[in-house]
C-alpha cells in the first residue's frame, strides 16, 4: 500500500476509536485523553499485535510511525501554544510561592525514592562503576516527571486551567518537564564514550537565557499582533501566518536547546497579548488542526506501549512496586508542601493528584 494511503488510513483509524474510547471513558467520569491513550494499546503490541500480528503489522508497518509522530508533535505543539495563551498568569503570579515549592518537592521526593528503588531492583545492573549510577538516575527521573501535555488535556477538559489549582499544577509541570531534561542528560552523560561528553549545564543556561528574551523580548513585541487584529478586525491569512511560523520558531529554540519543543509553544503562548477577542480568533483557528493531529499523540503512547514486556509474577511486582513509590511521592511530597505554604487541604489534595499524570 502507498505510504499516504497507510497514513490516511491510521489516522482515520486512530481517530474513530480514540473517540469512541474516549467517549466511554468519559461516560465513567474518566478523562478522554486516558480513554485515547487507552485506544492506542487496543491498536499496538499489547492487544491488536498479540491477537492479530498480521493485521496490525499491515496497518501500522513499523516504517510507518515515524511520519504519524511527526504529525502528532505538530499537533502537541499547537495546543501547547493554546495553553500558555489561555493561563491565567495573574493567579500564577499570585500563587508563585506555592508553585516553586509544590514543585521542588514533587520532584525531589519522587526521584529520591526512585533512586533508592534502584538498590533493591533485582533487573537493575550491578551496583558499582557508572551503569548503576545511570540506572539510578534514570529511574529516579522517571518516577519524577509529571506528564505537561496529559495535565494539560485534563485541566482543559475539566475547565480547570483558569483556577488556582489548575495554574500551579501546570506551572508546576513545566517546571518538572524542564529538570527531567536536565537529568535526562546527566544520564547521558554517565553512559556516554569519553570522546562523545554530554553538556547538561547548557540546558538550564540556555533555557534561562530563552525565558528572560521571551519575556523581556519577545513579550513587547508581540503586542503589535494584537494592534493589527484590533485594526483589521480580524486574523487575516498574514497574521494568522505570522503567529504560526513565531510558533514554529520558539518550539524549534527549546528543541535545540535539548528541552521538547512544546516548552517553546507553551512559552510563548504565555508571553502572547491577552485581549480577549484576539485569543478567541486564534483558538478557533487552531482548534480544527488540534482535534485532527492531537489525539494522535495520545494514542501514540499506547500504541507504542507493550504489556507483554513485563514477564512473570517478578516483573508484574517490580512494575506495582515502581508505580506506588512514584505516585506516593509525587502525591505526598505535593500535597503537603502545597498546605505548608497555605493552599487549603482540597486544593492542596487536588494539586498532588493532577501532578501524578504520567
Amino acid at each position: 500500500m502507498p505510504r499516504l494511503s497507510i497514513l490516511l488510513v491510521q489516522i482515520v483509524v486512530i481517530l474513530v476509536l480514540a473517540r469512541l474510547v474516549g467517549w466511554i471513558f468519559s461516560r465513567l467520569r474518566q478523562p478522554k485523553v486516558v480513554g485515547e491513550m487507552a485506544a492506542g494499546l487496543l491498536l499496538g503490541p499489547s492487544c491488536l499485535g498479540w491477537m492479530a500480528p498480521g493485521l496490525s503489522a499491515s496497518l501500522f508497518p513499523a516504517e510507518s510511525l515515524g511520519l504519524l509522530e511527526l504529525l502528532s508533535q505538530i499537533g502537541l505543539v499547537l495546543f501547547m501554544f493554546l495553553i500558555g495563551l489561555e493561563l491565567n498568569t495573574g493567579e500564577l503570579r499570585r500563587q508563585g510561592r506555592v508553585a516553586i515549592a509544590a514543585s521542588g518537592s514533587s520532584i525531589a521526593v519522587p526521584f529520591a525514592l526512585g533512586v533508592a528503588l534502584a538498590f533493591r531492583l533485582p533487573h537493575g545492573p550491578a551496583p558499582d562503576g557508572a551503569g548503576f549510577a545511570a540506572f539510578a538516575l534514570f529511574l529516579g527521573t522517571a518516577m519524577s516527571v509529571t506528564a505537561f501535555p496529559v495535565l494539560a488535556r485534563i485541566l482543559t477538559e475539566k475547565r480547570l486551567l483558569g483556577s488556582r489549582v489548575g495554574a500551579v499544577a501546570i506551572a508546576c509541570a513545566a517546571v518538572d518537564d524542564v529538570v527531567a531534561w536536565c537529568l535526562l542528560a546527566a544520564v547521558l552523560l554517565l553512559v556516554r564514550a569519553p570522546g562523545h561528553a554530554a553538556t547538561p549545564w547548557l540546558i538550564p543556561v540556555g533555557l534561562a537565557a530563552y525565558v528572560l528574551v521571551m519575556f523581556f523580548g519577545a513579550r513587547p513585541a508581540v503586542r503589535t499582533l494584537e494592534r493589527i487584529h484590533r485594526r483589521r478586525g480580524r486574523l487575516t491569512p498574514d497574521l494568522l501566518a505570522l503567529v504560526l511560523v513565531l510558533v514554529a520558531g520558539a518550539a524549534w529554540l527549546t528543541d535545540r536547546l535539548g528541552i521538547h519543543a512544546l516548552f517553546g509553544a507553551f512559552l510563548l503562548g504565555a508571553v502572547m497579548p491577552r485581549g480577549a477577542r484576539f485569543q478567541r480568533a486564534i483558538k478557533e483557528r487552531f482548534e480544527g488542526t488540534i482535534v485532527l493531529l492531537l489525539p494522535l499523540f495520545f494514542s501514540l503512547t499506547g500504541l507504542k506501549t507493550s504489556v507483554r514486556l513485563l514477564s512473570g509474577a517478578g516483573g508484574w511486582l517490580d512494575c506495582l512496586l515502581i508505580v506506588t513509590a512514584a505516585v506516593a511521592g509525587k502525591f505526598g511530597g505535593a500535597a503537603l508542601s502545597a498546605r505548608l505554604m497555605g493552599m487549603p487541604w482540597r486544593e492542596a489534595l487536588a494539586l498532588g493528584g493532577l501532578l501524578n499524570t504520567r
